[in-house]
């Protein structure tokens, strides 16, 4: 992969619900579809932990690049939005809304309209089970149904309503279920990644697997200060588990000399980093992932 002159430096993904990309096909509009103002996808949502700074991957992103590997939709990657009411504790409910947070985004990706409804629903009830009902409330949900079949507004939706989410609990000092909800994203857009690759092995998916050590690294740094509560201990023991099977994965970066166009004055880098991930630790990841998930879907 060879990358422009002031492009070598890696960009930062954007944090789990902030980032909406448009795709720039707007077919699917009608004169019943609300005209949604487009988000800036180039504003980062940086988290700050402990004065560090780090940035989670968004499952949005995560659903583009899946999609663009030429996955099939299944609903065998996706938590079932009825189980939504089984959900007893806050800190199940605030996994499992970041996780159906990622869900959404993947169905919306797919235009499985008559399934986002669902998720959509089972996102609302967790919500207002949280105490942040204001980012599905009736206005929401009216514009989400206006715009069904507009997969560019219902991604735009999805990340205007999560980051809604997010900014309430930030504001309100509720960091610990703020911690939860991006946990569960993340974890969600994993299952996806791993599970794409073991059916259908790409490389983009490949390297975004790899790129999750250091996500995952923040999140453990992220929720381990609230590990007084026993439930988030238990969770950061789970995902320093799963760190053990990254221990191998890395990047390995290759020199290549620069090339000057100098008529047109363009320096092109030629240089680039190559994934060190192997088929072994790609299963142990997966098998990881699919156990923990398993474990908060239940």
């Amino acid at each position: 992969m060879r990358l422009k002159f002031m492009t070598l430096k890696k960009t930062l993904f954007l944090s789990v619900f902030s980032a909406v990309f448009m795709t720039g096909c707007n077919s699917g509009k009608n004169k019943e579809t609300e005209e949604i103002p487009p988000v800036d996808s180039t504003q980062n949502t940086i988290l700050n932990v402990s004065g560090e700074i780090f940035s989670i991957p968004s499952p949005i992103q995560t659903a583009f690049l899946i999609k663009g590997s030429g996955a099939i939709y299944s609903k065998e990657f996706i938590n079932a939005a009825n189980k939504s009411s089984s959900y007893s504790t806050n800190f199940s409910k605030a996994l499992n809304l970041g996780i159906y947070g990622a869900d959404l985004g993947y169905v919306t990706m797919y235009n499985q309209t008559q399934d986002a409804v669902g998720y959509l629903s089972a996102a609302k009830k967790l919500s207002d089970d949280l105490g942040v009902s204001g980012a599905f409330d009736s206005k929401t949900i009216e514009r989400f149904t206006k715009n069904l079949g507009n997969k560019d507004s219902m991604l735009i939706l999805v990340g205007v309503a999560y980051r809604s989410t997010d900014t309430y609990l930030k504001t309100n000092d509720r960091n610990d279920v703020s911690g939860l909800i991006l946990a569960g994203g993340w974890l969600e857009s994993l299952f996806f990644t791993t599970s794409v690759y073991t059916t259908k092995p790409n490389e983009d998916v490949k390297r975004r697997i790899a790129e999750q050590k250091s996500s995952l690294q923040s999140l453990i740094k992220l929720l381990t200060q609230f590990n007084s509560q026993p439930e988030y201990a238990v969770f950061v023991s789970d995902l320093n588990d799963l760190l053990i099977s990254y221990e191998k994965v890395g990047f390995k970066y290759i020199y290549e000399k620069p090339t000057t166009d100098a008529e047109k004055k363009i320096t092109t880098i030629n240089s680039n980093t190559e994934v060190v991930i192997s088929t072994e630790d790609i299963q142990a990841i997966s098998q990881k992932i699919k156990k923990l998930r398993s474990k908060i879907i239940a």
